[in-house]
């Protein structure tokens, strides 16, 4: 049974869907302003990651993830690209799009937008005024945080000790709300800016109230999972259990998951765009491999930090080779298979006992660390079956059926059709050493795998070379 780290109580809970068989879960999509860094890549490949586990354990997932597409940061944007924030928004969704797929995270079964829910928002915001949640001044509405008893329990904060925070800020803001605690949930039209009519004048929603109402308009209105960076925590879903279950009556959320940060440097700062210290998912995935940049945000468990470097990405550059040579491997014996072994309930029984592991690792908060070290050691296992005189064909299917599976829930697709230039030369170095050791069963199998993939190996006195079929 799965087991979620659910941040609003400090403890690992089974997970129990509202709805048998099915999760409704919600993701904060990003603020579309600019090209997504690496930290943001890392929260969309962990959710993905779950999303995928939870479809491998049979559950229907109904994923909704928003594109933040009304803000400061997009009206900025605007201005500097002499563009229209409806078009940075646009071009931005695009490359959010674009750059994921790159790092093979499924399409959300939706991405709403804060604009098309405009109408929504001002209906959600009208019956929190109604019920004595909200107010109006000078053309801002402002949720009145006080009045919401539980205010501070996702983040476990005393609102009294927030209030010494937030009793520090100044500005013209703060004096048009009752309690510096309050926040924004519809804020007054500036001039030249985009706005929409409302009952308190024209204007534009705060960010906080866009989730509430996109989660529970297409989700209903209490979910099973809400997902985000760890940064998110508190506000932004502190505010938004605030604000849902004000209107509701019903819990927002049964279950609260939080990414780590992507770190980077010696001091393990958390990589940011208004640290200046970030990466972009764009420019790395025109640098390297995407699926190597996938596995290396995959296979950290989602809560834990990553620290982002050369070396870590290396060694998770070096631990997919392994997993697609023992793959090849086995995929290079099809063609000398039998139909049936005497020891192929032996080898069936051994498949049993990696699934139970495997599951039970990824069983405990989506553990990937446990459930990439199993498929480690099954690839371990497969490489030793690749090397025996006979192999047989149900064993063979057995093996590309788990190894796949298990390999997809981590994003990864098996069926590359070029090596890169460094993976051909990890098999060549491999073919060298397996010659120095006489192994010559091995260095033929190189050969064979690589003039598969369209690569010929020329032997010559000065040493291998190789290059590509045109």
């Amino acid at each position: 049974m799965i087991k979620i780290y659910n941040t609003l109580t400090r403890e690992k809970e089974v997970f129990q869907p509202i709805e048998t068989g099915k999760v409704r879960m919600y993701v904060c999509g990003p603020t579309v302003y600019n090209y997504i860094h690496i930290g943001n890549g890392r929260s969309a490949v962990a959710f993905d990651t779950i999303r995928r586990y939870l479809e491998y354990r049979g559950y229907e997932v109904n994923y909704v993830s928003n594109f933040t597409d009304v803000d400061d940061k997009i009206i900025q944007k605007a201005k500097e690209l002499d563009l229209t924030p409806k078009e940075v928004a646009e071009r931005f969704i695009q490359a959010f799009k674009e750059d994921v797929g790159q790092l093979n995270v499924q399409p959300a079964t939706l991405n709403p937008q804060a604009v098309d829910h405009i109408e929504a928002i001002i209906d959600f915001i009208q019956v929190l005024m109604d019920k004595g949640y909200a107010y109006a001044s000078d053309g801002d509405v402002y949720y009145r945080t006080r009045a919401f008893e539980g205010y501070g329990k996702l983040s476990h904060q005393a609102i009294d000790d927030l209030e010494v925070g937030a009793s520090k800020r100044i500005g013209d803001e703060q004096n048009r709300k009752e309690d510096p605690l309050d926040f924004a949930l519809w804020k007054a039209a500036k001039k030249q800016e985009v706005s929409w009519d409302s009952p308190w004048g024209k204007g534009r929603p705060g960010w906080h109230i866009e989730c509430s109402v996109m989660a529970t308009k297409h989700l209903g209105e209490t979910i099973d999972i809400h997902g985000g960076g760890q940064d998110l925590e508190f506000p932004h879903h502190e505010n938004e259990i605030a604000q849902s279950e004000a209107k509701t009556g019903h819990p927002f959320a049964h279950y609260w998951m939080h990414n780590g940060f992507v770190t980077v440097g010696d001091e393990g700062e958390k990589m940011s765009k208004s640290l200046g210290n970030f990466v972009t998912v764009h420019e790395l995935v025109q640098q390297m491999e995407p699926q190597i940049l996938r596995f290396f945000l995959a296979t950290t468990q989602y809560r834990r930090p990553i620290k982002f470097s050369e070396s870590l990405l290396k060694e998770a550059e070096t631990n997919l080779q392994r997993l697609r040579t023992a793959y090849n491997n086995l995929k290079f014996r099809e063609k000398d298979a039998y139909p049936q072994l005497d020891d192929d309930l032996a080898n069936f029984d051994r498949f049993s006992d990696f699934e139970d592991r495997f599951i039970e690792g990824m069983d405990d908060d989506f553990n990937v660390a446990n459930g990439i070290t199993v498929v480690y050691d099954f690839a371990k296992w497969m490489n030793q079956y690749a090397e025996q005189e006979h192999v047989s064909i149900p064993v063979l299917e057995q093996f590309f059926f788990l190894f796949e599976s298990w390999l997809k829930i981590f994003g990864i697709e098996l069926n590359e059709p070029t090596l890169l230039d460094e993976q051909i030369d990890q098999l060549l170095e491999e073919r060298i050493q397996a010659r120095v050791e006489k192994d010559f069963k091995r260095s033929d199998e190189i050969r064979d795998l690589l003039k598969e993939q369209g690569i010929i190996l020329e032997d010559t006195a000065q040493g291998t070379r190789w290059r590509r079929e045109k």
